[in-house]
């Protein structure tokens, strides 16, 4: 009798320690749950404007939001959508939402205030890389049907003159480390606008939050990062001609 009371009494206690799986099937579900975003990026700052009793998580990196998704610690993670796809691909017990996306975006250049040589330098080589298939070819690239990346290669000009990139490699297609080479749509584009002004490419990578800090204070001359150009931004750099439009999307477990 002992045996079969402590049997029940166990088995309440794993019950009422269990966590209660919250059910996500739109955006009308994010209200209370608890949502993962990367720090720094459109996700985390739709989150915080529009879910204000939501349960914010904020993380280096997507792929550490996607593996507390994994473990059950949070309910959802909301994130740009070719990001989100490469999470899918890397965790097979995840899947983005299939209910749609939301928030439209823009993706731009950053440029320090008071640069307009630097920003009509990157939206000339922008135009140019439209006009002459680099851009369309760059889009193949890195966002292939088939799935297969191929890196492009794309010289560097002669000459001692170097401009320095500032990004955050953890948002592929657009900037990842692959082996022990920072790689990326963001990364490429780089290089050739470095090469369009004649000159070489040095990568930076540091945290997305510290990119706009690194920018004002002259440590990098510009910033590709997969960022949205939004009006708080626009108060502390000038962004470039837009060269990609994203949208957030709902990562959830299976």
């Amino acid at each position: 009798m002992k045996r079969i009371l402590f049997a029940a009494l166990a088995a309440a206690l794993l019950t009422s320690c269990a966590k209660e799986k919250v059910e996500i099937r739109g955006v009308e579900d994010l209200a209370t749950a608890k949502i993962g975003v990367q720090i720094g990026t459109t996700g985390e700052t739709w989150v915080q404007e529009n879910l204000p009793d939501a349960n914010l998580n904020s993380f280096k990196t997507v792929m550490d939001a996607a593996m507390d998704l994994r473990n059950g610690a949070i309910d959802a993670i909301v994130i740009d959508e070719l990001p989100a796809k490469a999470v899918v691909a890397k965790n097979p017990d995840l899947m983005i939402l299939s209910s749609g996306s939301f928030s439209r975006e823009e993706y731009a250049i950053a440029v320090k205030k008071g640069n307009p040589e630097m920003l009509e330098a990157i939206n000339t080589a922008i135009r140019k890389a439209r006009a002459d298939g680099t851009y369309d070819k760059l889009l193949a690239a890195f966002m292939p049907i088939d799935g297969k990346i191929v890196i492009p290669d794309i010289p560097a000009p002669d000459g001692e003159r170097t401009i320095r990139l500032g990004t955050n490699a953890a948002f592929p297609p657009f900037e990842y480390v692959e082996g022990n080479e920072i790689v990326g749509f963001d990364i490429s584009m780089g290089r050739y606008i470095a090469a369009d002004s004649g000159a070489k490419l040095e990568v930076m990578d540091m945290a997305f939050d510290s990119l706009i800090p690194a920018l004002v204070s002259d440590s990098i001359d510009f910033i590709a990062a997969g960022m949205t150009a939004t009006d708080e931004r626009r108060k502390n750099v000038d962004f470039s001609d837009t060269y990609y439009e994203s949208e957030q999307v709902i990562i959830i477990r299976k």
